[in-house]
């Protein structure tokens, strides 16, 4: 699930609330999101050159306490926070951050630590709104400052971009970078000024890839493009669609090439229109970004907010969501889906709160394993055992004297079966909850009431690789 902070459509509700509102608030999103059984959170901490974290460089969110610059209360860091709240309850955070925004509104008041302030000359004014320079090298440099200190600072999954590279484009006015292109364009003629700014995003793509992967290797790198690459009208490759907007030709990103090239981890490609849309197909584009997959992932980016705010009766029916879902996972390079917004769920529209309980969600699931970053299991338990001869009130995870748990360990999966001889790691009905405690009362787990069960454990690392299971231990929920 994408939470957004930009303009406050997520979170927090309001821009300057008490750090105990906002705290609460995002701890009930997150609780409801552990409750549909989701197991990733995409959080956006730099919407506009500004900061949801304490930052060196870049100045506090306006939309965190009303004045950009101004600190929170009592030391607050929200990506600290929601870090260890995730992973509390065996999830992963993805750190969305926005590359190139400054101002999103020519009315925000910049805090003169922001970027453009200290820097205007890296910036461009383009359709009333100020972005960095993506031609300047001086700016692709700083985006890989900002990027590296989240990494080092932070115990984050992800690094996470959108769509929002070279801006959106606008009727009638040109991207003004004709100061950035006589600088810098290189062996670039004029007539390549749209291969030049591709290769400008190409760059800041493969350099932070790297610059992740030299802090902390097992940091994931993705990016969630728009949903079309290039129609196949523009390029055989490309897909059966009309999209009068495309990655390659408009924003000037070549996400094909980044996977093709491994420079990024993952995609989540936003396929945000509807089954059957006459222009851009949903079934249409899924397969397309299916064929289309390399070695590393692919998860669909569904339009959740539609289905409060879409137009078209498609968006109205309860079954457009699930087929939507359903459809991806026969695809077999699709290893997921990816939800746009959080607050896009208040209402239920179409019932979707109700779908994700019952029929998409209705048990966890641990997230694809990414081997070129870590194959390694974590170490294995010795066992489990629930102290007490006739009332056990616990059970303990142990390990073998001379093994200790896993530097990466992230907690332990508990399967549950009321059959011994059924108890099966390979069944995700099976999976009872996540836990981070090596001691667990049994009146926490989530069994029936006076029926014997039998449990067993595994041990689950950063990296969603999973160890033997240890166990078969029979207890009762008293």
């Amino acid at each position: 699930m994408w939470i957004a902070t930009v303009n406050n459509i997520d979170w927090p509700s309001k821009a300057g609330a008490t750090i105990e509102t906002q705290k609460s608030e995002l701890t009930k999103m997150l609780d409801a999101l552990d409750e549909m059984n989701f197991n990733a959170v995409i959080f956006q901490v730099r919407p506009a050159a500004d900061a949801f974290y304490q930052s060196e460089t870049e100045p506090w969110s306006a939309y965190l306490t009303g004045a950009q610059g101004k600190a929170p209360n009592g030391n607050f860091d929200p990506l600290a926070f929601v870090t260890e709240e995730c992973h509390r309850r065996g999830m992963e955070l993805h750190a969305w951050m926005n590359p190139f925004r400054v101002q999103q509104n020519p009315k925000d008041v910049l805090s003169e630590k922001n970027v453009g302030k200290r820097h205007p000359e890296w910036t461009v004014t383009y359709g009333g709104k100020l972005y960095l320079d993506p031609g300047i090298p001086s700016v692709r440099d700083y985006i890989n400052n900002v990027v590296s200190e989240v990494v080092r600072k932070y115990d984050i999954d992800a690094i996470h971009f959108d769509d929002y590279f070279y801006p959106y484009p606008i009727a009638n006015e040109a991207f003004p970078d004709t100061n950035s292109f006589k600088l810098y364009h290189g062996t670039y003629t004029d007539s390549l000024l749209n291969d030049w700014r591709r290769n400008n995003v190409d760059q800041i793509i493969e350099s932070l890839n790297k610059t992740i992967k030299a802090i902390k290797p097992t940091v994931k790198f993705g990016v969630s493009p728009f949903g079309v690459w290039r129609n196949s009208n523009e390029d055989p490759s490309g897909s059966a669609t009309n999209g009068a907007t495309t990655n390659y030709n408009h924003l000037y990103a070549d996400v094909k090439k980044w996977q093709q090239n491994n420079w990024v981890d993952y995609l989540i490609p936003q396929i945000y229109w509807e089954i059957g849309h006459p222009i851009a197909d949903y079934v249409t584009l899924a397969n397309w970004w299916n064929d289309n997959a390399y070695s590393h992932h692919i998860y669909v980016g569904h339009a959740l907010y539609k289905l409060a705010e879409g137009t078209s009766d498609s968006w109205k029916s309860e079954k457009e969501m699930p087929e939507q879902v359903m459809i991806a996972r026969k695809l077999d390079h699709i290893e997921g889906s990816a939800f746009f917004r959080m607050r896009s769920l208040e209402k239920n529209p179409a019932k979707i709160t109700d779908h994700l309980k019952k029929d998409i969600y209705p048990n966890k699931a641990l997230l694809p394993t990414m081997p070129w970053l870590d194959n390694q299991a974590p170490t294995a338990p010795k066992k489990i055992v629930a102290p007490g001869l006739f009332c056990k009130k616990k059970v303990v995870i142990k390990y073998d004297k001379n093994k200790t748990p896993s530097d990466d360990l992230l907690g332990y999966m508990i399967y549950a079966s009321p059959k011994k001889k059924n108890l099966n790691t390979n069944d995700a009905t099976q999976i009872l909850q996540f836990t981070t405690k090596s001691e667990i009362k049994i009146s926490d787990l989530k069994l029936p009431k006076k029926k014997r069960s039998y449990i067993c454990i595994t041990a689950i690392d950063r990296q969603n690789n999973e160890s033997t299971p240890i166990g078969k231990l029979k207890i009762r929920k008293r």
